[in-house]
Parts: structure tokens; sequence; C-alpha cells
């Protein structure tokens, strides 16, 4: 738990404090005095009677009461420092700077649950071990440099490794992105990402706190937390930038299913982001840079200007914007007109709007103010000014901080000069600015930004069904594949759709049943597990006699012990899907079916339970949706009955856990239904 003694202690010692400023316990030291900490500053070290003109004590129990202990000391020493302190000095909390415990080894492992155990016995507050430790408005209490400018508008900043926390850091001070809080969690013994980040949820002050939330992640221990305190933060007005690293699978793993294949655990990361409303980065300067995008105004719409001297960079973020679904539109008429008549010849205001190298402060303050009046089709401005170095820029940076001042559009500053006018760029970004040095990279962060979801609501209501039914179904069931009617059974309790069939094993009974379905049916082999594979289905059967040819060659396909009959259906095979991923529960997924899904691997994953408008969001994001609605003549898939056999499915999967994977491949979809074929699921109690 987060407690007053680590926010906002009135006194601190460093436990290893050191002269040696290339040492942590030196460092940390050095930058808490730089910081100016307002309370008591103490040393405690066995060999100095003063560190870096601090009073040392040589023995921890010579110290008077504390609040917040940093410890940078060798890892067996912890355990007791810490229950001296704890127990005898009333400190009540602690950030471990060591190294050498659950990360290292076993032994390391137990002493790191030995602390736990200590600073939860009174309350306290754990931060680390093996991290760089906390730096907000209080105190410096990090061992690293830089030391970002700390604004209380800044960003809140939480990381899980400690040295990519600084790379960062360092990716974003020079672009003028500030901080207001830095938190490294290390090993994460007693508190992890999800835990800053729910108490930055729970203590969230509209007035007071800062509303961009970075987060640098590299295992989600607790997703169901991260979630519900990630769109809480953002539902209150907060943006939310991570980096989750450690997503990708070496090699490849047998899966028994297509779900199963496609849903990895970072499959799962991206619909846990999705839900909550997180911006997905990949790399620490795409984070920075989304960071930096979250401090100007929000973009209400897509369509952006684009203002330049330069013609190749607006070139370049043109296509950056275009190909990730904002626009750079034509702007023409009159006042285009007008504006044109503002510039030197050879301008064009077409948009991009290229004003030349020789464009003057006016002449941007001229076009500016058109783009924020004249042309309303306008959302934002990205602006591009750089030197070629013949001549100082003040006068343009300074326009451009005027303008931000009064635009209710945003403006956006792309400076690419940061050798040539890197002493204006130092102004500009001394008023508080932002520059972006690179355009492609700031807008694909805006688009980014842009195309993130907002949070999904935070109560589903799920959709009617027979749960008494699923519930039984589930509990008489043993682990592992279901048989088919038992499936029939769990489809037709959750309102799934599904086509008329059933399973026989001998030819009386397949020409009875054939009967009973109608013609066409279609018919398929029961045991082998990618029945197209070999060649065990069949279409468009439309007489006993070829049911009866048909039979007789289908039971002697290996590992083939019956036929399955139903209802032939025609239109769009879509897929559905569902995977339970450990700790994140059930993984819902949707694209086109049958062998597009092998091939095209166009999935939209969702976790469950999903409401109806999230699930019509991943229809319309994928890649192949102008194929579900209709293309060429081609009758299109019933998105309605499409989402709602989605969120069915979702549903199904809180009602009965026990589901580790299931497959509805396909299903087919026409304008008027979208039936299941095929289904298989597998119990994993």
């Amino acid at each position: 738990m987060i407690n007053t003694q680590l926010l906002n202690p009135k006194s601190i010692v460093v436990v290893g404090g050191s002269d040696d400023v290339q040492k942590p316990g030196g460092k940390v030291l050095k930058n808490l005095i730089d910081g100016d900490f307002k309370g008591k500053l103490y040393v405690a070290n066995p060999k100095m009677d003063q560190v870096q003109g601090i009073a040392s004590f040589k023995n921890p129990k010579e110290l008077p009461q504390v609040d917040l202990a940093i410890l940078a000391i060798a890892a067996k020493y912890c355990p007791s420092t810490i229950q001296l302190l704890a127990e005898e000095k009333n400190t009540r909390a602690f950030i471990i700077l060591s190294a050498g415990f659950s990360e290292e080894n076993e032994e390391g492992a137990k002493l790191e649950k030995e602390i736990i155990n200590i600073v939860n016995s009174v309350g306290g507050s754990l931060i680390g071990p093996n991290c760089i430790g906390v730096l907000n408005s209080n105190y410096n209490g990090v061992f690293t440099t830089p030391i970002p400018s700390l604004d209380p508008k800044g960003c809140d900043f939480i990381s899980g490794s400690g040295a990519t926390a600084v790379f960062i850091m360092e990716s974003g001070v020079p672009k003028g992105l500030s901080f207001s809080s830095v938190y490294s969690v290390g090993n994460s013994a007693q508190m992890g990402v999800e835990e800053i980040l729910k108490y930055l949820d729970e203590s969230f002050d509209p007035k007071t706190s800062s509303k961009v939330k970075l987060l640098y992640i590299e295992n989600i221990d607790k997703p169901e937390m991260l979630l519900k305190h990630a769109a809480s933060l953002i539902r209150k007005g907060c943006k939310i930038a991570a980096v989750k690293s450690g997503g990708s699978e070496a090699g490849s793993r047998a899966a028994s299913s297509h779900t199963g294949a496609l849903a990895s655990s970072d499959v799962a990361v991206d619909a846990l982001f999705k839900k909550a409303g997180i911006v997905r980065c990949y790399g620490r300067d795409e984070l920075a840079t989304v960071a930096s995008v979250f401090m100007h105004p929000e973009l209400k719409g897509k369509n952006i200007a684009v203002i330049t001297h330069a013609g190749g960079p607006a070139v370049m973020l043109t296509d950056a914007l275009s190909n990730n679904g904002l626009d750079v539109p034509h702007i023409d008429g009159e006042k285009a007109n007008s504006l044109l008549a503002k510039l030197y010849d050879g301008s064009s205001v077409a948009n991009p709007i290229d004003f030349l190298a020789t464009g003057t402060a006016e002449q941007l303050g001229d076009i500016i103010d058109a783009c924020e009046n004249d042309f309303e089709d306008i959302d934002a401005m990205a602006v591009i000014f750089g030197s070629p170095g013949l001549f100082p820029v003040y006068d343009v940076y300074d326009l451009l901080d005027e303008k931000m001042k009064v635009c209710r559009k945003p403006i956006y500053p792309i400076l690419p000069s940061v050798v040539n006018v890197k002493d204006e760029i130092e102004h500009f970004l001394a008023k508080g600015r932002i520059n972006f040095p690179d355009e492609v990279v700031f807008g694909n962060a805006l688009s980014k930004v842009y195309n993130t979801p907002k949070p999904q609501s935070e109560k589903i209501d799920l959709p009617e069904m027979d749960m008494k039914t699923i519930r039984r179904v589930i509990d008489e069931s043993e682990n592992g594949y279901l048989a088919p009617e038992k499936i029939h059974m769990l489809l037709d309790s959750a309102g799934i759709d599904r086509s008329k069939e059933g399973i026989v094993d001998t030819l009386g009974a397949a020409k009875v049943l054939a009967k009973e379905i109608g013609y066409p049916l279609v018919m398929k082999v029961v045991g082998p597990i990618h029945k197209s594979d070999v060649g065990g289905v069949v279409l468009n059967v439309m007489n006993e006699e070829t049911v009866i040819s048909e039979f007789d060659r289908l039971m002697k396909i290996k590992d083939t012990y019956a036929v399955l009959m139903c209802s032939q259906h025609s239109g769009t095979e879509v897929f559905i899907g569902a995977k339970r991923e450990d700790k994140f529960g059930h993984m819902v997924l949707c694209g086109l079916g049958g062998i597009f899904i092998e091939v095209l691997k166009d999935v939209q994953a969702a976790l469950a339970p999903i409401a109806n408008e999230e699930a019509v969001e991943m229809i319309h994001s994928l890649k192949s949706y102008g194929i579900i609605k209709g293309v060429r003549g081609q009758d299109p898939v019933n998105e309605d009955k499409f989402a709602d056999a989605i969120t069915r499915v979702a549903a199904l999967m809180k009602v009965a856990p026990e589901i580790f994977e299931m497959d509805l491949n396909p299903l087919l979809g026409n304008k008027d239904a979208v039936v299941a074929v095929d289904a298989r699921i597998r119990i994993e109690k």
C-alpha cells in the first residue's frame, strides 16, 4: 500500500549512503541534497561520521525515528535492517535499490519474502527491491539521472524496469516532456505497476492530479486490476499510454484449434488495452511521443492541416497520417485564394500548406488564423518549421507559442532542426512547450492516439440464456473435448444459432437422419482434428444414394468413428472463437472463417464479457470487413446477428469459465442469419 511516509516523508535515511556518487548510495544522497529535500536527511554508514556533509550514524540503532528508508546495501543485510527500522524507528516506507533478490536466485527470493512479511506486519510501503527509486515533487529518491523537470501537470510514470525508465525519460526530456512523478517498481515485491496505478486512480483529484499516465510493463500479474483502474482513470479525463514488452513467442507451439493458435498472451494484452482505452506503444521514443501528443488539446476530428516551409517532411507526414486513417483534406475556394494572396509567389495552400523556405513569422500567423477561423473542415494543425542555418527563427517560434495559447484547435509544433536552431528550440521549450522533432514518428503517434477506442462500458449486461442447463452440462462433463450433443445443448442454451445435425455410426441411422434433416446436407467425419485435410467433409449431398456412398467412404478414414450430418446453409464463412488465457480470463476472437482464418489470420480479439457496441467495433476493425459488408454483388453478413453471436459466446465464457477453448468455425452468414455449422469445445476444470 502507498502511504504518506512514502509520498511525502518528513525524514529520510539513506542506508549505505556514500561519498562516492558513482555508487547508488552516493548518487541517491546527492540527488536528495541537490533536490533541496525539505525534511530531515540522515545517512547510515558503519565507517563514516559524515557523508556529503550529512551526519552519518555508524549503527542504525542510534538513528532517530524516520519516515522513509532508502536502502543501498547488500541484499543479505536488508531484512535485519528493515526489521530494526520498522520495529524501533517507526519507519513505514522503504525503497530498496539493492539487487540480489528474487531476480537472481532462490536464496534471494527468500530474503525478499522475509522483507515483505516485515513491511506488511507494520502496514508499511515497499518499493523494489532492484529498482532506481521514486521521484516526486517532495524528494528525488532515485540514484539515476536525468532528474526531469517536475510539474504537477506532467506525466505520472510507472516502470517495471529501472534502466528503461531512465531511457524513456532521456527520450522525453529533450522534447520538452515534463514529469509529475516516477515510480520504479523493480521486482514488485509488494507493489507493482497495477498497485501504483490503483493508488493513482483512488487518489485522483481532477484539480491537482496529473492527467497523463505512462507505463512500462514487463509482466501483467493482475490484469483485472490494471483494466479496472486504467479505465476508471480514463473515464475521469486521464490519458494512458503503455509499453508491454515480451510479447513475441519464439518458435511455434502445437495448438488443437484455430483459436489456440491465434490467441497468444500478447493478443490478450492488446485486448485488455483496447478495453481499457490504453494507447499501446512498442518503443521508448513512441511512448514519449504519444505522451507529448497527450500534452496537447485532444484531437476532435480527423482532418489535419500540414503547414510547412519544407516540402519533403510535409509529404512524409501526409503519408504517415493518411496511411493511419487521418486525412489531409484538399483546401480550395475563395478563402484559400485570399490566404494565398498573402504568401510569396510559388506558395501553395492546397494542403499541405507550403509557404516556402523564405516564409516569415507573419505569414505563418496568417496561415494559422485561416486554419483556425476560415477552414471549418480543419480539426488541427501540424506546423513544420526548421532552418537551413542561415538566420535565427526566434520570431517564428515565439509566434507559434502565442498562437498555441489562443487557438481552440490543436497545434503540433514539428521543429526538426535540432542542431541548426538548437538555441531557438530550447527557448521554445523553456516556455513549457514540447517539440516533435520527427514528422513521421509524430504522425504515427497522433494517429495511434486518435484511433485508440474509449474504455468499454464498466457494466455489461449479459444476454439472456439458460444458465441452469449450461452449468449442468459443464458440471457433468469431464476434461477434454465435449461430445457433439453436449455442444448442441450449450449452443442452444446460450442462444447461438446452429444448423440441424446429428451423429450416426451406422448406414441405417444415416438414412433416417438424412430424411429428418432434409436436403441439401453436409457430411463430416467425427474423430480427425482437421476434417478438410483428410477429405472428411462432403458438401451438397442431395439424395440418399450419395448418403450411402459417402458414408461408406468417410467411415474408412483413419481415426473416424462416426459421421456428423447437418443441414447445409449458404453464406460467407465467418469465425468466432474463445480461449482462456492465464490471469486474463477469456479472450473472444472473430474474423473470416473456414480456410481464410489460417491464411489471412485477420482476427479481432476482446476480453469477455463483451458489450454489443464492442462486438460491432471488432467486426468493423477487421481488414476483411469489406467482404462482410458484401462486395461485388455478394450478400452481406448480417452484422447485428454476427455481433449478437460474439456477445453470446463471451457471455457463455462467464457462465462456464471451465471452457478452455471454443471454435465456431465456420459460421455461415448471410443477410438474414448467422448460423454455426461446426463447433469444438474443450473443457479444462
